[in-house]
């Protein structure tokens, strides 16, 4: 049995345990307190500003302008037309990009000759201003949303097979060769060690390839599309109404906020070992 001793450390030691998770919660609070207070800060001196005159509203819009609008957008719907073909652009955009990257990156570790041959011309596509890009790959993959999806995942993809091939370049190699002692195979090593411990590497990769993603599809509905963020921001530009472009901007960071915290989420689930 335990003596009165040992239960009185253990005592103490739960308790400062726990203050310490009070610690740590609290620590959390004020950052999560102090965001939304810079972001309130932030709308109220841009409401004041343009109220005063202290900017003119014309090109900036304002808060309330803007919120108006987005509700009224909702009433008609239209805003949730725009809206939902945007963010299903950009996921699909996302997710062959980050499939078939992945699927390259596997190739390249899986042949070191073929990693050696297309490495130069991997290093000019990522150094290449794929927006630029974006009017030829409209005129093959076919304006509309197949065009889009097209651009977007073209935009990512780069960054998918860079990024996860060198994850799999960093893997320990005492561990490739341990395997290798017990006579595994590369599939086998590829799937006890290469890809699990380049999990991590993949999913900032992931969060990187969010912003990507956008950023094809609002080039791709600059360009052609009738419908989306991208098409609202263009057309309030086109009819100098600055209200509908910051509405447009201001539901895009939303939408890609939550497409973020979708993935932070997958991190938290796979990633417990590593707290």
């Amino acid at each position: 049995m335990l003596s009165n001793k040992s239960l009185e450390n253990s005592s103490e030691y739960s308790s400062s345990h726990i203050e310490y998770l009070k610690g740590v919660q609290q620590h959390r609070f004020k950052i999560k307190l102090s965001q939304i207070g810079v972001l309130i800060g932030f709308l109220l001196l841009w409401e004041v500003a343009a109220t005063f005159k202290w900017v003119d509203s014309f090109f900036i819009s304002k808060p309330t302008a803007i919120f108006s609008l987005i509700v009224n957008l909702m009433k008609d719907g239209s805003i949730f037309r725009h809206t939902g073909i945007s963010v299903f652009e950009a996921i699909m955009g996302f997710l062959i990009g980050t499939v078939l990257g992945t699927i390259i990156a596997i190739m390249l570790w899986w042949s070191d000759f073929v990693a050696k041959v297309l490495d130069p011309y991997l290093v000019v596509l990522n150094a290449l201003p794929k927006i630029a890009l974006g009017p030829i790959i409209i005129i093959w993959a076919g304006a509309g949303i197949r065009g889009i999806i097209v651009t977007a995942l073209t935009i990512s993809i780069v960054v998918t097979i860079l990024a996860t091939y060198n994850g799999f370049k960093e893997v320990d190699e005492e561990k490739i060769k341990m395997l290798k002692t017990f006579g595994a195979n590369k599939f086998q090593i590829l799937q006890k060690v290469v890809f699990p411990s380049s999990i991590p590497t993949m999913i900032n990769t992931m969060k990187i390839n969010i912003g990507m993603s956008w950023v094809g599809v609002i080039v791709g509905e600059f360009l052609v599309s009738k419908a989306g963020l991208g098409y609202l921001i263009v057309y309030g530009g086109q009819v100098f109404r600055l209200d509908i472009v910051m509405a447009g901007v201001i539901i895009l960071a939303i939408a890609t906020a939550l497409m973020y915290q979708m993935i932070v989420w997958l991190e938290n689930r796979f990633l417990k070992w590593r707290q």
